[in-house]
């Protein structure tokens, strides 16, 4: 009997994954079966006349210890793809019939899709689950392992944290096409959709396995591609255990012990992990919780992988870390962007130091801790813009960031319940030309906009950027009328130094590696001249990881957060004795930050032009 993978109606409504409906995905067929009965816990359905070997078996499967004892079990019967059933139509009298769905295995690939674009947002997902997860420590890493089926070493990528972990019910809802969207607001939580491990998972490899672990109960879960080749239906071997004591015995409360013996040999057969390795990397979690994810027969760019990894020097500058880059090293597309030193696109380290709004988990990558980078912090004549964008409250925060003018780049960065979703978002006039708007750098989160209060989200499941609404159209429009006014009333009046002076945040922090929050310091220290790990009781800070955090103060420049126009007035410029003559052209034969000496005196910037030139406006 051919029983349907379980699917949650409410994933009909997730976007660029199709409507689950034989005649509009051919990777699902519709069957007639009757209501499912109710069962003692959910779980996955297999095929059973698909396979050799008897389900029915009262055979113990046996106990495991935290050791690498875990997963020894007895053997069973090869497992075998032949003998496919075909879907047929069951019937029952005085039961009405109901139209259900089945998944095909080549169905995971299809998930993949859904990060075709920017492989980072897959490894974004698992990342997103760990925070969910209330994890303090993630780390993120590719090692080689042996592999008996690659007859060979083959690239093994690890995510590793310490969350809660999951329950044999969880682990199943996460692996299952989908699930019912929360009913209940939660501010912190960024999963919506209920499919970002297996889009994320699939994306990167064609494998993956999952260990997880609460304070009572262990389980393991594969995904995989392999397994599945050649079959008419998905089959996902879960094996769930329950400590008794210090032991994991097979929970016979959600399976049989003659099924899970059955997955545990799946596990084993397809995967790199045997006995030994599934059980080293069980004794991990030692008395605590979390959740692992090993993902291998990673995705191919050409003849090699499409990521690229760096063990890094231990002990070294920050240079010399480790990191995971993307290997063709391409830049995303931006309107109105020239600039192709964006490091975030294509280095893993540089996107976890901005991934999130408030970080409150340390992140590891290949085995060093990454340094979050305080957008908001580290601006020069910052200002804070409040409004309001239908009927929400909203804050910007502005300023220019040397490492950015120097690299030609600009542009907000919107976060989503304190996770990035866009960066570098070119607005209003830093649309039309490379140099307006040069180093200008704009922060905001946008979860009351973006969030319709209905549970619903202006999010793509991808969560890589927003939908075409109408509140992201108004908030784009803001966004563009406050650039150009800081641009327009700050251009003229920003004092121009020498071509090597340095534009410096208007304040400098530094980051507890305990409580994760920011410390400002007082004016007479350099950040450069603290120790690589800073604590709350260190100097000049002195205090408690007990004490709030201290919020991010204007600079100089005051902007009135009521106003609704604007209008550009003559400001005279303001020079340094030490200033020097500034020539700046819009035809792009030069850059704005070439300088000379003529006569000790300084002339006035000439206004960049937004927008086509008036002869191409005449034509």
């Amino acid at each position: 009997m051919v029983k349907p993978y379980p699917v949650d109606a409410s994933m009909l409504k997730s976007e660029n994954y199709g409507l689950l409906h034989p005649t509009v995905n051919s990777h699902m067929d519709a069957i007639l079966v009757p209501p499912l009965r109710a069962s003692p816990a959910p779980h996955l359905h297999f095929e059973e006349p698909a396979r050799r070997v008897d389900l029915t078996t009262s055979e113990e499967t046996g106990s495991s210890k935290f050791s690498p004892s875990f997963g020894d079990h007895p053997q069973v019967s090869n497992i075998e793809n032949n003998g496919r059933p075909k879907p047929h139509v069951l019937k029952q009298d005085a039961i009405v019939e109901r139209n259900y769905v089945r998944a095909d295995p080549s169905y995971l690939k299809t998930l993949g899709q859904a990060h075709s674009g920017w492989i980072f947002g897959a490894i974004a997902e698992l990342v997103d689950n760990a925070r969910d997860a209330k994890a303090t420590k993630l780390e993120i890493s590719i090692d080689t392992i042996y592999s008996k089926r690659a007859s060979g070493n083959i690239p093994l990528l690890s995510i590793i944290d310490d969350g809660h972990g999951m329950t044999h019910q969880e682990i199943v809802r996460m692996t299952c096409f989908g699930h019912k969207q929360p009913e209940a607001y939660e501010p912190e939580r960024i999963g919506r959709f209920g499919v970002g491990f297996k889009t994320g998972a699939m994306r990167l490899g064609r494998d993956a396995l999952v260990l997880t672990q609460t304070a009572n109960s262990r389980s393991i879960a594969f995904l995989s591609q392999s397994l599945n080749e050649g079959k008419d239906n998905l089959e996902i071997p879960i094996v769930s255990y329950r400590r008794e004591g210090q032991i994991m015995e097979v929970d016979i409360t959600v399976q049989s012990s003659a099924l899970a013996k059955y997955n545990l040999k799946a596990i084993k057969e397809f995967s790199p992990f045997n006995k030994y390795l599934i059980g080293e990397k069980a004794a991990l979690f030692c008395e605590g919780t979390g959740t692992q994810i090993y993902i291998w027969s990673l995705d191919k760019w050409g003849s090699d992988y499409s990521l690229e990894w760096h063990t890094g020097l231990k002990g070294g500058s920050s240079f010399h870390q480790g990191d995971i880059l993307i290997r063709s090293r391409r830049i995303r597309s931006r309107p109105g962007q020239i600039s192709q030193q964006v490091r975030l696109d294509y280095s893993l380290r540089s996107y976890m130091e901005v991934i999130f709004l408030v970080p409150r988990m340390k992140i590891y990558v290949q085995g060093s801790l990454v340094k979050s980078r305080p957008l908001e912090k580290s601006l020069n004549k910052t200002v804070i813009e409040t409004g309001n964008v239908m009927g929400k409250h909203v804050q910007l925060t502005l300023g220019r960031c040397q490492l950015e003018w120097e690299q030609a780049n600009c542009g907000i960065f919107l976060y989503w319940h304190g996770r990035l979703i866009e960066a570098y978002k070119r607005v209003g006039g830093m649309v039309h030309g490379a140099d307006v708007g040069r180093g200008v750098i704009g922060v905001i989160d946008v979860t009351d906009v973006m969030d319709d209060g209905n549970v619903s989200v202006w999010v793509h499941s991808n969560k890589q950027g927003f939908q075409d609404s109408e509140a992201y159209a108004l908030l784009e429009e803001w966004l563009g009328r406050k650039a150009d006014e800081y641009w327009d009333n700050n251009f003229d009046s920003l004092q121009l130094k020498k071509s090597n002076s340095l534009y410096k945040p208007d304040q400098e922090w530094v980051q507890c590696d305990k409580c994760r929050k920011w410390r400002m310091l007082s004016s007479n220290w350099d950040s450069k001249n603290l120790p690589l790990e800073w604590f709350c009781y260190m100097e000049p800070f002195k205090g408690s990881c007990e004490t709030p955090e201290q919020k991010v103060e204007q600079g100089v420049i005051t902007v009135s957060a009521k106003r609704s126009g604007y209008k550009n007035q003559q400001k005279a410029s303001k020079f340094d004795d030490d200033a020097v003559n500034v020539s700046n052209t819009t035809e792009g034969d030069k850059d704005d930050s070439d300088q000379d000496m003529e006569d000790g005196k300084a002339r006035g910037l000439k206004r960049l032009r937004r927008g086509l030139t008036r002869a191409c406006r005449k034509a």
